[in-house]
């Protein structure tokens, strides 16, 4: 058989490979190893994609939390990261480890966070004062409070009690501006953290009166001061002072929101006390590192939206003068955003600024 045979032999056996190709693929035979290998891959369907994610949310928490709080034991940051580690672990079966880590106007716990695994197991109960009064009261800080976290939902909102010495005498907000102009710089206020301070600082501004700051590491601290007489007054969270001001301790003057506070009915706020412009209301939220993954963020948000929403949690908060919020990610994202610009000015048109 010469050449130009062999090559036209060849068409037919060629012919006839394709077809018995084509066949065992219709039949669902395997190709050899070889071809197998050479095949086109396969074009993954949308539940193989999301099949990961969807583990990942199911899984979590596989081992305990650590949540990390900025001040001491029996503030208001203290007291909801407990009652909302409480319910996670009746939920989830897995420990919350409240770990405070008090000082610097809680800059070591927010900044011990940012710098954790961003994984879901070490979160932040991130106070107003790290997240949205730092910004604007320290040229520096170890931290970004926007780039370096993850918001996950807003705990809970809550005004400021003005509260002083049962000693001293006043019994109005129209008698401490009184008092405070007829002794410039004789008066001096104690605060556990940076908001309570430029609080202060913000009515001394609008007051137009001169006061001496004190600073604590927390709030529970600063009310002792004014028991103690080592302070005339302070502006702090409702939890800490509440229990004070049943006993006599200590005597409230204000609240610092628009409306009046249903845990204390009997204090007027401040515009109603003399200064129609005064508003403050903080408030404590969760918060995440960076880059956790989304899957996580939005299972820790649905299950502190349902947990603040259990009677017995709000009636605790309702106790506490905190009001429940439990805000998407988003939400909160604008919120620290917008009071970054809001408090920064504020400061700055006091000419307030924090020690480093």
């Amino acid at each position: 058989m010469n050449r130009q045979t062999s090559r036209t032999g060849m068409v037919p056996r060629c012919v006839t490979m394709i077809a018995a190709m084509a066949a065992a693929l219709a039949a669902g035979i395997g190709f050899p190893p070889m071809a197998r290998a050479q095949a086109p891959s396969a074009v993954p369907t949308p539940s193989a994609v999301l099949a990961p994610s969807s583990v990942l949310a199911q899984t979590y928490p596989a081992k305990p939390i650590r949540l990390v709080v900025g001040f001491p034991p029996g503030g208001a940051n203290d007291i909801l990261g407990r009652l909302i580690g409480q319910k996670m672990l009746e939920a989830w079966g897995q420990s919350v480890v409240v770990d405070n880590k008090p000082g610097a106007n809680a800059i070591i716990a927010t900044d011990l966070v940012a710098k954790s695994a961003p994984d879901g197991y070490t979160l932040l109960i991130g106070a107003s004062g790290a997240m949205v009064f730092n910004p604007g009261l320290y040229q520096k800080l170890p931290y970004d409070a926007v780039k370096d976290f993850a918001p996950v939902t807003m705990i809970g909102s809550f005004p400021l009690v003005v509260t002083t010495n049962p000693k001293l005498p006043v019994k109005t907000v129209r008698e401490l501006i009184a008092l405070a102009r007829a002794k410039p710089g004789a008066l001096n206020y104690s605060s556990g953290s940076s908001p309570f301070q430029l609080a202060a600082e913000l009515f001394k501004y609008q007051a137009k009166v001169a006061m001496t700051h004190i600073p604590y590491k927390g709030s529970v601290q600063a009310v002792q001061a004014v028991m103690a007489g080592d302070a005339d007054l302070t502006f702090v969270d409702s939890p800490p002072v509440m229990p004070q001001l049943k006993a006599g301790r200590v005597r409230g003057l204000a609240i610092t929101s628009k409306t009046r506070a249903a845990s204390l009915p009997d204090l007027p706020t401040m515009a109603e006390a003399g200064l129609p412009d005064y508003e403050v209301v903080l408030w404590t939220s969760l918060f995440a590192p960076a880059g956790t993954p989304p899957e996580i963020v939005n299972k820790l948000q649905a299950e502190v939206a349902r947990i603040i929403q259990m009677p017995d949690i709000r009636e605790r908060f309702a106790g506490l003068g905190i009001d429940p919020v439990g805000n998407t990610p988003e939400a909160l994202s604008a919120i620290v955003k917008s009071e970054i610009a809001k408090w920064s000015a504020v400061a700055k048109a006091a000419n307030v600024k924090a020690e480093q």
